[in-house]
Parts: structure tokens; C-alpha cells; sequence
């Protein structure tokens, strides 16, 4: 049996098999067939205990005494259907996976043997895992340890595939098998069975900065402004954002006559949190050629960005799943002697700011990790503003911090 870590893939010898997933605590387990766009057909794609059977895929229940399972016929599959990503979240609402990591075993389905197990390592406040996947590859069916977090439950993971998620109030499972389907009014498109847990909270607050933790947002009202630990989605118009932004980086002096010299680079990652590589001013070209440094500023003088890191989304390899970005004081001067330091993105070929971050509050230290941009398994990319302080004069320094914060 393997013991798979984050990104690692084996071959499936079964035909049919089982994914359980296991926690110290009751767990709701999904899974979602997906066709090459990585979305669902259809609502009835999104494979529950509500909605226990698909074609090729079905939900067991483990009864609360054994874990609940998706069991995958890759030879019932319909065609289209190229992956089956296997999901879970804690039973209790609002619980994060912290201290009780889930173990996905996956086997053969016909005997119970075990082919593989994966525990994803580091979790905090994820709500909602997609845990491993199911996925075609060149005619034979693999099976591959994902991990991906979310902070905003079940709701997050089934609109990232393309599900319909229903946004009335959460009523018990009970009450919700006990009432009577309603007929769907004519004009409406047909809507499939909703696990009540999978809705998302009311929102609080205008679509354009919600707090932390309560939702997505995304390009299509124009530039956002981000708060730090806020996320935005690099989708508009429902298509995500493939081609070449620019992360612009800038600062001031706190002290009027006094020169800052900051340095910004970009640390781009694997998918089991690996170092890929570094862009800062002595390595100006990175990932042949999709990412790439404007050049050191030795001053911060001068209104706009000091430093621009271009990176061309569409043809970043396909094994970096994560970018960093980070700034350094190489000189040993802390942040506390900087000014309106800030991050912004900007579209490269029409100059249009997207995103903003603007650095309120500063820290006595000499690095600071700006925003990452991390490619999620839909295919879309997201930025988080980050606002962390580190201990280190050079980018060197910063590759495990970064990693660490991934």
C-alpha cells in the first residue's frame, strides 16, 4: 500500500474502487464528476448523501461507526466525465479540520484491499477539503492526492466545480426529506437536491470586500480592494483571467530625505509545497520566461510602483500550483521606516488595476510576503493579501516561510 503526499499519483488496478475518508470526528463526504473544464455537467453530477447515486459514482454511509465512502466504476463513467474529485468537511458547522487531519484510504472496491492512503499535512482554518481525485490520463485512470483547502465549506468547493448551490436558510436533513417536493416553475431551470450543510452564510458584507472566511469574490465589479487574509477570485465574466498581469510594488520613505532600499521578488512553488524556483533582481527571468523582473530600484523614489514582476498565467508549467511575493529589506532597514508600502495587479495589456493591497500597519522586521496567487484545481487562480513579517534580508530567506504560509 502507498503512502501518497500532496501531488503524488498512482495507477488504479482496480476497475471499481472506494474512497474513505476517516477523522476523529463525524465528516459529510461528496464527490463530483467532472468533465475536461473541470465543472459539473450538471447539478446532478454533485454526489451526496442526499443524492447518493450517479452514473459510476455513489455515496455509502458509514452509519457514524465507519467512514463514509465515494465508490468510483471508472468503466461506468459516462463519456465527458475525466475526473472525480473526492470532498469532505466536518459534520459540525463552522468546524475547521485543525488537529483532525482526515486520512483518505482509497481500494480496490470488489475486496476491500487497500491501494493507498493520504493524510493532507498542515491543515488550519479549512473547512472543507477536496481530498484526492479520480482523473483519466492518456486512456488509464490514475488516482492523485489533492489536499486543496477551503474556508468557506462544502459552498466553496461546489460553486468552484460549477454547482448550483442553494442560498436559502439550512433546515434540518429531516425536515427536508420529510417535505414534499414542489413542482419547478416553468421558467426555472430544474434544481437538484441541496445538502442543507452546503449552504453558504449570509453574506455580511457588499460582494467587493467580504469579511474573511465568508465567500469569493471576483473581477466582475471592477478592482477590488483587498484587506489582509481577503481573497479574490481572478475570474470575470465567468471566465478565469489566462493571460499576462503585472504585480506592481511600492513604497516611500517613513522619513522625509531618507532612501528605502526594498527589494520584491516572486517565489513560485509545486504542489507539495516545493520550491520551483525565485525571481528577484539578480535572477530576472524565471519558468522559461513567464515570469519576469523589471529590475532593482535602489531608492523607492518616485511616485508608482517601484517594482513589477510580470507573469504570464497562461504559460506558467504546469507543475506550479503557487506564487509568492514577497519584499526584502537587503540594506537591514525594517518596514517600520517604510511608507504606504503596497501590492497591486494589474492587467499587462491594458494597464487596468484589478487588485490592491495596501500595507496599514508595519512591523520592526526586514521581509515582508506581500500576496500569493495560488492555481486552484478548477483552473482558476486566486489572490490572498498576506501582510506577513519575516526575519530576512534576502529572498533566500523567505523560501520557507512562504512555503509554510501556501
Amino acid at each position: 500500500m502507498t503512502a501518497m503526499t500532496p501531488g503524488s499519483n498512482i495507477p488504479l488496478t482496480a476497475t471499481r474502487v472506494a474512497v474513505d475518508v476517516a477523522a476523529p470526528v463525524r465528516l459529510d463526504v461528496s464527490g463530483l464528476l467532472l468533465g475536461a473544464n473541470g465543472k459539473v455537467r450538471s447539478d446532478d453530477d454533485f454526489i451526496f448523501y442526499n443524492q447518493p447515486a450517479g452514473p459510476g459514482v455513489t455515496y455509502r454511509s458509514g452509519g457514524g461507526t465507519a467512514p463514509d465512502a465515494i465508490l468510483v466504476d471508472t468503466g461506468a463513467l459516462p463519456a465527458g466525465v475525466e475526473r472525480i474529485v473526492v470532498t469532505a468537511s466536518p459534520d459540525a458547522a463552522g468546524q475547521t479540520f485543525q488537529g483532525i487531519e482526515p486520512t483518505a484510504t482509497i481500494r480496490n472496491a470488489d475486496d476491500g484491499s487497500p491501494l493507498a492512503t493520504f493524510t493532507p499535512p498542515s491543515l488550519t482554518t479549512e473547512t472543507a477539503l477536496v481530498v484526492v481525485e479520480i482523473y483519466l490520463r492518456n486512456g488509464a485512470w490514475k488516482a492523485r492526492a489533492v489536499g486543496q483547502g477551503y474556508a468557506n465549506g462544502l459552498a466553496g468547493i461546489a460553486t468552484d466545480f460549477g454547482v448550483s448551490v442553494d442560498e436559502e436558510p439550512s433546515v434540518p436533513p429531516a425536515a427536508a426529506q420529510a417535505a414534499p417536493p414542489a413542482p419547478p416553475a416553468p421558467p426555472a431551470p430544474p434544481v437538484a437536491p441541496v445538502d442543507p450543510r452546503v449552504a453558504p452564510p449570509a453574506p455580511a458584507a457588499p460582494p467587493a470586500a467580504p469579511a474573511p472566511g465568508t465567500g469569493k469574490i471576483n473581477l466582475d465589479k471592477g478592482r477590488v480592494s483587498l484587506q489582509k487574509n481577503q481573497t479574490v477570485s481572478l475570474v470575470k465574466g465567468g471566465r478565469p483571467l489566462l493571460s499576462q498581469v503585472k504585480m506592481g510594488l511600492g513604497w516611500e520613505p517613513a522619513y522625509r530625505g531618507k532612501d528605502i532600499d526594498l527589494d520584491a521578488s516572486v517565489i513560485a512553488y509545486g504542489p507539495q509545497r516545493n520550491h520551483l524556483d525565485s525571481c528577484y533582481f539578480g535572477k530576472l527571468t524565471i519558468l522559461n520566461g513567464s515570469v519576469k523582473h523589471s529590475g532593482d530600484n535602489l531608492t523607492g523614489e518616485g511616485a508608482g510602483d517601484d517594482e513589477v514582476i510580470t507573469v504570464d498565467l497562461g504559460r506558467l508549467p504546469a507543475e506550479v500550483s503557487g506564487l509568492v511575493f514577497t519584499v526584502n529589506s537587503f540594506s537591514g532597514q525594517k518596514f517600520t521606516e517604510v511608507a504606504k508600502a503596497y501590492c497591486r495587479l494589474l492587467d499587462a495589456a491594458t494597464g487596468e488595476e484589478l487588485v490592491r493591497f495596501d500595507l496599514t500597519t508595519a512591523e520592526p522586521q526586514t521581509g515582508v510576503m506581500m500576496a500569493k496567487l495560488i492555481r486552484q484545481f478548477s483552473g482558476e487562480w486566486e489572490m490572498t493579501a498576506m501582510g506577513e513579517f519575516v526575519k530576512s534580508r534576502t529572498v533566500r530567506g523567505m523560501v520557507k516561510p512562504a512555503a509554510q504560509a501556501l
